[in-house]
C-alpha cells in the first residue's frame, strides 16, 4: 500500500535538506546563495532543521559514501544518492530510527515520478545500513575532495592536511570580537577571552539572543579574521580604508578604536549589512559602493584589503565549499587578486602601509602573491614586525607573513585558515 507523504513525520525539513543538498552537489551553488529562498517555505524549528541537515551532512559527506560503497554497485542518480546520504547521516551519526529515516526517504522518490522507480534501491541500502551503523565510527576522519586535498598536500603535506581535516569535521564554535571589556563579555555571554583577545562561545546558541547583542557590545567574528584589523593598527590621525569591506567585521574594527575609516564593497546588499551592523554597535564609517578597481580616492595612510579568495580557509564553517566548487574558477580569482593589490598600492601614500589577507588555505592567494607583488614592484618590503600582534605565535609567521590553520589551536576549537602581510615601501 503506497505511504501518504503528507502523514509522514519529519518530510518537510528533510524534502528542503534534500533540494540544499541538490542546490550544492547538482547545481554548484553555495548554501548562502540559496539557503533562504529554499527554507522559506518551512516554519522557524523546521527551516533550522532542514540548514542543519544539509550542512551537517555535508560536513560528513565522504564517510557517507564510504558507508554507501559496499550496498551499491553502481552510483545511482545525483538526487538519489543525495537522500541515500542524508538517511545514512541521520540514522549513523544523529541517531534517528531508522524506521522513520528510511520511509521518509522512500516517500521522497514517490512523489516525483522521474525517481519513483528508485524507492526500492533506497528502502533496501538505507534497511542494510541501518544493521550496521556501528561500523560508522570506525571509519576514517571526512576527508576533502580529491580536487582540493592533493594541492593541499603538495603544499602543507600529509599529517597536516589530515589535522586541518579533523578540525573541519568537528565544526567551528562561535567567535565574537567585543567593543570594550573582553572578560565583562566573556562573563555575560558564558565564553572564554581567547589569547588574541576575541571571546569564543561554545555550544549551540541563537546570537541575537545572548547578552550584549541588542546593546551592539560586540559581533560575529573568528577570531583569525579579526587578525587584519588588529594588525593593521590604525591610528586616530590617520586616514584608513578597508576595500572589500562587507560583512564588516574588519570596518567595525577600525571604526572601534575611534579612528575615521572609509568601507568600499562592490555590493550595495552587502553594505545595507554593513550599515546595519555599524548602527547596532553604535559605530560610524563612511560608505561606499563601488568597485575597488575603479575607485579613484585616496591617498590613504593605511588600506585593509580582504581580497575576494576561494574561501578554502573557512570549511569548517562552510562545508558545502569543496562540494559547490571544483577550482576551475581559481585561477581567475588569483588573477585579480594581484590587480586588486596594485590598485590598492596606488591608493596609499608614499610612507603608508597595506595590509592584504584572504580566508585561504591555498599558498596562490597567500605566500605567492606577496612573491609576485615584491617582483613586480621593486620597492616594496614586507613588515613581519608588524604581524607579532597578541595572541600571535612565532610560529605562525614565515617570510611571507602570517598563516593561520583550522587546526590551530586544535584544544580550543580551532580558527579558519587565513593569510595576512603587511606591505611598505622601502
Amino acid at each position: 500500500m503506497k505511504t501518504s507523504s503528507s502523514k509522514v513525520a519529519g518530510l518537510d525539513p528533510r524534502r528542503v535538506a534534500l533540494a540544499l543538498l541538490d542546490a550544492v552537489t547538482i547545481e554548484n551553488r553555495l548554501l548562502s546563495e540559496v539557503l533562504t529562498k529554499k527554507t522559506a517555505v518551512l516554519a522557524f524549528d523546521d527551516r533550522a532543521r532542514a540548514q542543519r541537515l544539509a550542512t551537517e551532512c555535508l560536513r560528513v559527506m565522504d564517510r557517507c559514501d564510504r558507508m554507501l560503497g559496499p550496498y551499491l554497485s553502481t552510483l545511482p542518480a545525483p538526487h538519489v544518492m543525495n537522500a541515500l546520504r542524508l538517511g545514512v547521516y541521520e540514522m549513523c551519526e544523529v541517531g534517528e530510527a531508522s524506521y522513520g529515516v528510511v520511509n521518509s526517504y522512500v516517500s521522497l522518490m514517490q512523489e516525483n515520478a522521474t525517481f519513483a522507480h528508485f524507492k526500492g534501491l533506497i528502502n533496501a541500502v538505507l534497511r542494510k545500513v541501518s544493521g550496521d551503523v556501528a561500523k560508522w565510527e570506525t571509519l576514517p576522519v571526512p576527508m576533502m575532495p580529491k580536487w582540493l586535498r592533493k594541492p593541499l598536500i603538495a603544499d602543507f603535506g600529509k599529517a597536516t592536511v589530515a589535522a586541518m581535516e579533523l578540525a573541519q569535521s568537528k565544526g567551528a564554535p562561535l567567535d565574537l570580537t567585543v567593543k570594550g571589556d573582553a572578560e565583562a563579555v566573556a562573563a555575560a555571554t558564558g565564553g572564554v577571552v581567547l589569547p588574541t583577545g576575541s571571546v569564543r562561545v561554545d555550544g549551540a546558541v541563537q546570537v541575537t539572543k545572548l547578552e550584549g547583542f541588542d546593546a551592539g557590545d560586540w559581533w560575529v567574528q573568528d577570531s583569525a579574521a579579526a587578525l587584519p584589523a588588529k594588525i593593521l593598527a590604525a591610528k586616530p590621525d590617520e586616514r584608513v580604508l578597508d576595500l572589500c569591506a562587507a560583512p564588516g567585521g574588519k570596518t567595525m574594527q577600525i571604526a572601534a578604536t575611534g579612528v575615521e575609516v572609509t568601507a568600499l564593497d562592490i555590493s550595495e546588499s552587502r553594505m545595507k549589512r554593513v550599515a546595519e551592523n555599524l548602527a547596532r554597535c553604535g559605530l560610524s564609517a563612511e560608505m561606499i559602493v563601488s568597485d575597488a578597481l575603479e575607485y579613484e580616492g585616496g591617498p590613504f595612510d593605511a588600506i585593509l584589503l580582504d581580497a575576494p579568495c576561494t574561501a578554502t580557509g573557512t570549511i569548517r564553517r562552510h562545508p558545502d565549499l569543496p562540494y559547490a566548487k571544483d577550482g576551475s574558477d581559481f585561477p581567475a580569482l588569483f588573477e585579480l587578486q594581484e590587480h586588486m593589490i596594485d590598485r590598492a598600492l596606488g591608493l596609499l601614500k608614499p610612507e603608508g602601509r597595506l595590509v592584504y589577507c584572504t580566508c585561504s588555505m591555498l599558498i596562490d592567494e597567500g605566500e605567492e602573491q606577496v612573491r609576485d607583488a615584491l617582483a613586480r614592484h621593486p620597492d616594496l618590503r614586507v613588515d613581519l614586525e608588524a604581524l607579532k600582534v597578541q595572541g600571535v605565535e612565532a610560529d605562525w609567521i614565515g617570510p611571507e607573513g602570517l598563516r593561520t590553520r583550522p587546526d590551530f589551536w586544535a584544544e580550543r576549537g580551532g580558527m579558519d585558515g587565513f593569510f595576512v602581510t603587511v606591505f611598505r615601501r622601502t
